[in-house]
């Protein structure tokens, strides 16, 4: 019996100095750690305390104070490697990086940096994304938008750079969706403008295939959201070309109306004279001759037009 007891004694004394001596070798890596990261070695650091905290946690109760000294600055460190990495524009390992960051952090009980990083991460795939769409390689921005999109769906910025990528790629109906979402969040004017373009486009191309209903149509959603005049004048175009004249009419008045300064305003005062004329009203023929009279290019063929009537 006494033997045992001498040899449990030897044991324990053993394990005590043990114990020690691995506290101090703690001790030592965090105190390495700390003097690499007062030199800016974030790397090293993180490693140095990463290690530290594991020799701590196996000390026991001798290591809970260092094992909290820890787990306090590791998240930190990390968040700044991350930044470090998102500065030289290492996008995807940034985001690697700020989700370990984010992952320690909530297990050490570091709520703050990891809602920092958390919030973050949306603006790293935001610069991502604006980097891909500079370059040209569309597909690859709106993935990345995309992802922006799923953590917020509701923010305007993203959704309007998803529609200039997806413009990009030639995938205009995509575009015109992705547009509109932005516009329901805060990109109303740029988006709407967009939108108006695409329509534009649209029906100069139909006007040009003498796909006049085509034209008309897409001319029609340019000016909604777009408020561009020559929307009006395309559509004037294919109704006249289509044989609506009447309608043609109404859509060049229309665009009178919203561009009277416009350098084709006399030209097209003249078409729309001689549209009435053509349908026995003279009387509304006058007045746009009349319209047309001051044109210096047009202005010869209106009072041409104007004495004929009389």
């Amino acid at each position: 019996m006494k033997k045992i007891l001498v040899s449990l004694a030897a044991l324990f004394a053993a394990a005590t100095m043990l114990s020690a001596q691995s506290m101090a070798d703690a001790t030592e890596t965090a105190k390495l750690a700390n003097e690499s990261l007062s030199t800016g070695d974030l790397t090293t650091a993180l490693a140095g305390f990463q290690e530290a905290l594991k020799m701590a946690e196996a000390c026991g109760d001798e290591g809970l104070e260092l094992v909290e000294t820890c787990k306090g600055i590791i998240p930190r460190i990390m968040s700044n490697v991350a930044s470090g990495l998102l500065k030289e524009n290492k996008f995807e390992e940034a985001i690697a990086k700020y989700q370990e960051t984010i992952a320690a952090a909530k297990e050490y009980g570091d709520e703050d940096t990891a809602a920092k990083a958390e919030a973050i991460i949306p603006q790293i795939y935001s610069k991502q994304g604006s980097s891909l769409l500079r370059a040209k390689e569309f597909e690859a921005a709106v993935a990345v938008f995309d992802k922006v999109l799923e953590s917020d769906p509701d923010n305007g910025n993203a959704a309007f750079q998803k529609g200039e990528a997806l413009r990009g790629a030639g995938k205009t109906d995509e575009a015109i969706e992705a547009y509109k979402l932005a516009a329901a969040n805060g990109q109303e004017k740029n988006a709407n403008a967009r939108i108006g373009n695409i329509y534009l486009s649209a029906a100069q191309a139909s006007l040009t295939a003498k796909k006049f209903a085509d034209a008309i149509t897409a001319a029609k959603s340019a000016y909604e959201y777009g408020n561009n005049p020559n929307a009006l004048y395309l559509a004037g175009r294919a109704a006249q070309s289509a044989g609506k004249n009447a309608e043609a009419i109404d859509f060049y008045e229309q665009f009178l109306e919203a561009a009277p300064d416009n350098k084709n305003a006399g030209a097209i005062a003249l078409q729309v004279g001689a549209l009435y004329q053509q349908a026995k009203n003279n009387a509304k023929a006058k007045e746009f001759y009349q319209k047309a009279v001051s044109d210096p290019k047009y202005g010869a063929d209106a009072q041409k037009a104007l004495s004929a009537l009389k």
